[in-house]
């Protein structure tokens, strides 16, 4: 089927070539004013000026846009979707002043998350993320990433795993699975470090290889969790079966996350509220990509990413929403994307490149999603009615989604 979309005020991240976008190029967002957009079979066959559009053209089934801005909906490279239940009960314990620490001592935390999805089926625990699925999907996300690391056991990490593979094949939007086993230590290995990663490497990693569960290996490197050195064991052994590294690098401390990771050619190390010189030029010098979660930094009260250093140095940045029940339950782009210009000091633009293509690259899907480009998915957004670009970001409290669009339909 043929369709085309006319009328619409902004055609945004309109671009004839795929590239990973870096320091001054994040602020260049290519865009088309009073446009038009083909569609073939869900897949986007032309695009350009209403004034440009052929006669011939006008004969295909048509959607008058009325005057919204389009943009490629958001590729968000990092979450943690599949988890069993939400923990807002640790989140009064917070606010009343109570440390991470007591509050793992009281059994909460990813511990308390593990136990959870332990103890629930995989059924249970695939409807429950495929609701969260669409829901995220409705407020505009095209592309996304889900992580294990709430099972914490051989059947535990396998079930979530298996659960992330029956979403990839009924998800109307691409998936890719990371495996994070390595998320912390379960109790019965608390005192036994190495024990937990030779399940890891022996009885976890042969088994998703064998059944394909995963397309990255991720490790929490970290103090207190995963050591430098503890991580490229882990991901070496990850690599030896085909898959990828991505880690969670630098959140609470200078773990070396991010030198571990270029170290392993990583596709992304993300987190990065703590970062020094060194760890930014190494990450400046190499093709891995800074996904930054602001959400996560907001919901903790943590100090924020240095987004304006990092850009300013040539990383390249992408933009996550980190969603999951401890640290940042969220799986709303438009606000990661609002905030990153109100906290993190983002220019719209980089802001909106940084949550598309940039996003896309950090899940390896920069050919099939990430820009209004011919051949690419047409997985989209439609606004409201928007004075501006620079409106999105700054009436963060509106939700200015009207309509999305997946594989060339409305959802």
């Amino acid at each position: 089927m043929t369709t085309l979309i006319t009328n619409i005020w902004l055609l945004v991240n309109t671009r004839e070539s795929n590239s990973l976008l870096r320091g001054k190029e994040l602020s260049d967002l290519p865009c088309i004013a009073n446009a038009y957009l083909i569609i073939d079979d869900g897949i986007i066959s032309e695009y350009g000026k209403m004034g440009d559009l052929s006669t011939v053209n006008r004969q295909l089934s048509t959607i008058d846009a009325a005057g919204a801005t389009v943009l490629p909906a958001w590729c968000d490279s990092h979450t943690h979707l599949v988890f069993a239940a939400s923990r807002e009960e640790e989140f009064v314990y917070k606010l009343k002043g109570m440390s991470y620490a007591d509050i793992a001592a009281k059994g909460g935390g990813i511990l308390n998350s593990a136990a959870k999805i332990n103890a629930m089926s995989e059924t249970e625990l695939y409807d429950l993320a495929w609701n969260r699925l669409q829901e995220v999907i409705r407020m505009g996300t095209g592309a996304i990433e889900i992580k294990s690391g709430y099972g914490l056991s051989v059947e535990g990490e396998l079930k979530m795993l298996r659960v992330i593979q029956r979403l990839k094949q009924q998800s109307p939007i691409p998936i890719k699975a990371t495996f994070l086993g390595a998320h912390t230590y379960p109790l019965e290995f608390k005192n036994d470090h190495q024990g937990y990663i030779d399940m890891i490497i022996d009885e976890m990693l042969p088994v998703i290889a064998e059944e394909k569960l995963a397309d990255y290996i991720d490790v929490f490197c970290e103090e207190g969790f995963f050591s430098a050195k503890e991580t490229e064991v882990i991901c070496k052994a990850g690599i030896s079966y085909g898959l990828k590294p991505k880690i969670h690098a630098n959140q609470l401390n200078l773990s070396n996350g991010v030198q571990t990771g270029v170290k392993l050619k990583a596709v992304s190390v993300d987190h990065l509220e703590t970062m020094n010189e060194d760890a930014i030029q190494t990450l400046a010098s190499s093709n891995t990509i800074g996904t930054l979660l602001p959400t996560a930094a907001f919901f903790l009260r943590m100090s924020y990413q240095p987004a304006r250093r990092l850009i300013e140095s040539g990383c390249a940045v992408a933009l996550a929403t980190d969603y999951n029940p401890g640290s940042s339950p969220s799986g709303n782009m438009n606000f990661v994307v609002a905030l990153s210009c109100i906290q993190l000091k983002m220019l719209p633009e980089e802001a909106i490149n940084a949550a598309t293509i940039n996003g896309a690259y950090a899940m390896e899907l920069q050919d099939e999603v990430g820009s209004i480009s011919v051949g690419k998915k047409a997985n989209l957004i439609f606004t409201k009615p928007i004075p501006s670009l620079a409106y999105l970001p700054y009436s963060f409290g509106n939700n200015l989604v009207d309509k999305v669009m997946i594989n060339g339909q409305f959802v």
